[in-house]
């Protein structure tokens, strides 16, 4: 295995460590100013945004998993997802907390969920959880089950 197999990109979403596989993240960008709201739209998809010319619906994951939104402060991105996963979305990140590497970290198999998370059971596109020297509890975030699975795509009230 190659030293990028086993890095992550490290956000906090919320109030949670999440760890975003390299292959399945994109650009990393400020959160612009306006965000075109679409009607008729879940609450959860706040709307979209011109990156580099092309459209990309912003997602509120905390929302989507039933909880309060994602506040936004200085420190917030938009992840864009990566152009492999055909898909123009982005997720609103709280903050960046930058490249993890996962082999420091200790499996965690307490069964507990993300805190931040309302859904039952818990889906398919949260990974396992680690725990990093710190003591912080971490999930990983599949990206690419995140977008097929049909909650996510139905986006229509």
């Amino acid at each position: 295995m190659t030293a990028r197999e086993h890095t992550r990109l490290g956000v906090l979403i919320g109030t949670q460590r999440w760890l975003v596989d390299l292959e399945q993240a994109g650009e990393i960008v400020p959160v612009p100013a306006t965000i075109v709201p679409v009607p008729l739209t879940r609450d959860w998809l706040l709307g979209l945004v011109n990156l580099r010319g092309a459209l990309y619906t912003v997602v509120d994951l905390c929302r989507f998993a039933g909880a309060p939104g994602t506040e936004t402060g200085k420190d917030a991105r938009l992840l864009a997802l990566s152009s492999r996963l055909n898909f123009n979305a982005s997720i609103l990140v709280t903050r960046m907390l930058g490249l993890r590497n996962i082999d420091t970290m200790q499996p965690d198999d307490s069964g507990q969920p993300p805190q931040d998370l309302k859904l039952q059971p818990v889906p398919p596109w949260v990974g396992p959880a680690r725990v990093d020297a710190e003591g912080h509890r971490w999930f990983e975030l599949d990206v690419s089950r995140l977008v097929t699975g049909p909650d996510f795509l139905l986006v229509g009230r």
